[in-house]
């Protein structure tokens, strides 16, 4: 999912383990955080930004939203705070024997907040319309594997067609035939982009998407753009998760620094990031509440495929390969942002199973300025270049200290002009990143949607997930990194899928269609009235057990 620049694990878990254990079995005052506890636990104020889209499951996948939809959506499965998989609406996933097919079975009395039930077509009419090309879903890649999702990706298709691997056999079960084998769809489907909708978003898909419909542990009451999301707990709530409180009322700021200065005068319960400008402070901050854990998130930035010189070809490798050794991430790891991050030597991270440090080209990911020179020039041996390096970055996610840094080092080891390209939100920058609009690098961060590896690769780097279909911003296409996913997904161990995982990004490393920076720790501050201020899987706060 991607994240701002903030966003353990029981990683991939062995993904047949999974799949047989699934089978078998606002209005609010910002001073409410300076009122005692009450007996419902109180409402909880909390940090956001405005999100960068309407909230839609099929079309978020940036935290803003996401983690407004994580609360009032529940899906086929949910994920405890390890990440560990349990049936949540789903009473039954079972698979065939390769894979190929799942039928799923609901649990009885589960409902909509306007009291509607929710059953199979609730998902079969949700995970069709969000893989309908029509309907322009960011997350339409998520259901690439499910047959007829082809058929649905054709220009002019109607916006109520159905994928044709989708089948109803009654109000509680219905059946998933996919086009190849995915050891990893009874965990996938714990995402919030395959959450159910209720028939009254069929009928006003742009008026629900600004006041959602759920089924989840809050319902939805208001957003204010700009200004504040309200959810409340809910009452009819049959799963897994309950709240703990009354409810959740997302302050959206501009700055973490005046959500920070909000918690230090007790305006603000908690947020889910440290400004990189107060990180240093933290070990003596006495009057609140710290986190600093490692996590699952990554910060990178991509490079376009058609940013001029830096393209598919010997010379777009030579260059993004320079770019890379030339960022001294050790320095903005220690210096920058005061030991909050880890620099990277994958595309992944340290807290899921395959992660790795010694994969072919990770000297891709290290600060080696006479090789980045070499490269350098061997590049301009091919095509001479002049220009200046761009990145792009929205300042509401309070890096500029890290970016400019960056930027630096490209600058100094290089010998070359860069420079840095602002947006004032991560809204406005996803608006022209996922409209292919913005034709040049520009930041990234993501944290994994579902606790598995070829969560991150799937979603940033293939094929199915590029020209506005996911997350693959930067349209990479390699055949061969494709083939070495769909070999993942087929295989019957973990082991032996995390080992055509990792061939995969070891393409990745050579290629560099992203240039990963550093590891994120799941850090974040609240104030000392909070109780349970504790980080999930997601590098998220599990806001649900929070109560003051």
């Amino acid at each position: 999912m991607h994240i701002n620049p903030s966003k353990v694990l029981s990683a991939i878990a062995a993904a047949t383990a999974m799949m047989l254990a699934l089978a078998g079995c606002g209005a609010q005052s910002n001073n409410a955080s300076k009122t005692g506890g009450s007996a419902d636990g109180g409402t909880i104020t909390a940090m956001n930004s405005e999100p960068a889209t309407a909230l839609l499951p099929g079309n978020t996948n940036a935290t803003t939203g996401g983690k407004v939809l994580d609360l009032i959506f529940s899906q086929l499965v949910a994920f405890d705070a390890s990440g560990k998989p349990v049936n949540e609406v789903a009473k039954e996933i079972k698979s065939n024997d390769n894979a190929t097919q799942f039928t799923i079975t609901l649990k009885d009395g589960w409902k909509f907040t306007d009291g509607t039930p929710v059953t199979s077509e609730s998902f079969t009419k949700a995970w069709s319309y969000a893989a309908n090309a029509t309907n322009a879903q960011i997350n339409a890649n998520f259901f690439s594997n499910i047959k007829g999702y082809d058929k649905l990706q054709a220009k002019g298709v109607a916006s109520d067609a159905q994928l044709d691997g989708l089948k109803v056999v009654d109000d509680n079960t219905f059946t998933v035939d996919l086009s190849t084998p995915d050891s990893n769809f009874p965990i996938k489907v714990g995402y919030t982009g395959f959450a159910p909708l209720p028939e009254a978003f069929f009928k006003d898909p742009k008026g629900f998407a600004e006041k959602p419909i759920g089924n989840g542990a809050y319902k939805f009451v208001k957003w204010e753009h700009n200004k504040e999301i309200d959810v409340v707990k809910n009452p009819d709530y049959k799963g897994n998760f309950p709240a703990k409180n009354a409810g959740v009322n997302f302050i959206l700021y501009t700055s973490p620094q005046s959500a920070y200065a909000d918690v230090l005068s007790g305006n603000l319960d908690v947020m889910d990031s440290v400004p990189a400008t107060v990180a240093g402070n933290l070990k003596t901050a006495k009057n609140v509440q710290v986190y600093n854990k490692a996590g699952s998130s990554i910060s990178l930035f991509v490079i376009t495929q058609d940013y001029p010189h830096f393209g598919p070809g010997k010379e777009g490798q030579l260059r993004r390969q320079a770019i890379s050794m030339a960022i001294n991430r050790e320095q903005i790891c220690d210096k920058i942002m005061s030991g909050l991050c880890t620099p990277a030597t994958d595309f992944t991270a340290p807290a899921i199973n395959g992660h790795s440090e010694s994969l072919k080209g990770v000297e891709n990911l290290s600060y080696n300025p006479d090789k980045a020179k070499e490269l350098w020039a061997e590049a301009n041996k091919i095509s001479p270049w002049d220009g200046t390096f761009e990145i792009a970055y929205n300042t509401d996610g309070g890096m500029k200290s890290m970016w400019d840094a960056v930027i630096n080092s490209i600058k100094n080891t290089l010998g070359i002009d860069a420079a840095t390209q602002i947006f004032a939100t991560g809204a406005e920058l996803s608006e022209v990143t996922d409209g292919r609009t913005l034709h040049k690098p520009h930041r990234m961060g993501w944290s994994p949607d579902y606790p598995s590896i070829e969560n991150y690769l799937t979603s940033l780097y293939a094929t199915s997930a590029a020209d506005g279909n996911g997350a693959n911003t930067g349209d990479y296409k390699n055949p061969e990194f494709d083939a070495l996913l769909a070999k993942g997904n087929q295989e019957s161990s973990t082991d032996a899928a995390i080992k055509d995982y990792q061939a995969a990004e070891e393409i990745l490393l050579n290629d560099l269609p992203s240039v990963p920076l550093y590891y994120t720790n799941a850090n974040g501050v609240a104030n000392k009235n909070l109780k349970n201020f504790e980080f999930n899987w997601q590098n998220s706060p599990i806001y649900r057990d929070m109560t003051k």
